[in-house]
């Protein structure tokens, strides 16, 4: 099949959820003998077209400001894609639901992730939750078939637009060992004795609730690292550089290298995961992959993926504390965790059954 996926920053990237997905998906379907296009927002070395790991990268024009960034991509990757000979198009983002009319007008199927709550993100002002609102009712109305990556998502999706998604969850990988190494050595983080928080600096991944419960426990505070960054500006970030300048916590802004972030998840005595509005979360499943001994914040979300209430707490950073304080004195729980985490991963979210998934359903869109 010739397939066409669009809406992501492009391929190969790691910065979210829609990147992850990408850089696993697009050459896995290549893999399979597939002709895959991935449109991009930045050029590769100066190209607009080129081919990475079997698959071909098609930057397109756009805006690159917080604000415009995704529609404007989505806008001039459409209208290219309208105009190609697709036999399906993976579309990514329910902002990119406005320009679903086009390709249903020329006759392209296209299967929509849905992703999370985008109109209840904290980042986003009125306006910007008034758009996502309305690119999710003409995502419901135009796509040829929607992908949830949570059963809790699929279940929001038809009570509030009569729709039913498909449920495919995101894929990890099961890492069996991942010693400290010299990175972790060089950065002076002690194994299995600190405190972990991936995310986002934005409101609803609750970076600052793991702050608080860190300032509750005062001189019981584990040491403690951040890696995530703001593409905004983020109130966050000042109290960060404070607490950093204090000795308080090491942050270490967005990590690209996998290979760190893996050793630092495999190496933490607790992870801390906020996230409150997406579904299935990426970053989650690595770090349950990785063997991170995990707490995540009480959501329909997480509590899918994790199955054991005494790995999930409210949003009161008094309890949070608490369940640090007990977690890093318990060897022997971490220890529990960390098999329970990996062995989670291993049965319900292998990434080459999450591919299969995918080609599944664009398979049948495309009357394959």
């Amino acid at each position: 099949m010739n397939i066409a996926i669009l809406g992501s920053r492009g391929f190969p990237s790691t910065y979210g959820g829609y990147e992850t997905l990408v850089r696993h998906l697009a050459p896995w379907l290549a893999a399979q003998d597939h002709d895959v296009t991935v449109y991009c927002r930045t050029r590769g070395e100066g190209r607009r077209e080129w081919m990475t790991e079997g698959v071909r990268c098609l930057a397109t024009a756009g805006l690159n400001t917080t604000a415009l960034s995704t529609l404007s991509h989505g806008a001039t990757a459409t209208i290219d894609a309208a105009r190609q000979n697709y036999d399906a198009v993976l579309v990514l983002n329910i902002a990119n639901g406005f320009f679903l009319p086009l390709l249903k007008m020329r006759g392209v199927p296209t299967a929509v992730n849905t992703d999370g709550l985008e109109w209840e993100r904290g980042k986003w002002g009125q306006a910007a939750r008034a758009v996502f609102r309305l690119g999710a009712t003409m995502t419901a109305r135009h796509a040829t078939e929607l992908i949830a990556d949570s059963k809790a998502i699929a279940e929001i999706w038809q009570t509030r637009f009569n729709v039913e998604p498909t449920y495919v969850p995101y894929g990890a990988e099961v890492v069996r060992s991942v010693e400290g190494g010299d990175d972790l050595t060089r950065l002076k983080i002690s194994p299995d004795r600190y405190l972990l928080v991936v995310a986002r600096l934005i409101p609803e991944n609750n970076v600052e609730l793991a702050l608080d419960a860190i300032d509750h426990l005062a001189d019981e505070a584990p040491p403690t690292v951040v890696v995530g960054s703001a593409n905004f500006a983020s109130p966050i970030e000042t109290r960060l550089r404070r607490l950093q300048v204090q000795g308080k916590l090491k942050w270490l802004g967005h990590v690209n290298d996998q290979i760190l972030l893996s050793r630092l998840w495999s190496n933490a005595a607790v992870y801390f995961h906020g996230h409150s509005v997406g579904g299935t979360n990426p970053a989650l499943l690595q770090a349950l992959g990785a063997g991170a001994p995990v707490i995540a914040l009480d959501t329909p979300f997480n509590r899918e993926v994790i199955r054991d209430p005494v790995q999930l707490v409210p949003r009161d950073a008094h309890k949070l504390a608490e369940r640090i304080r007990s977690l890093i004195a318990s060897e022997s729980d971490r220890a529990r965790l960390r098999t329970h985490g990996q062995q989670l991963v291993a049965e319900r979210y292998q990434w080459d059954v999450v591919c299969a998934q995918y080609l599944e359903v664009l398979r049948r869109i495309a009357g394959h």
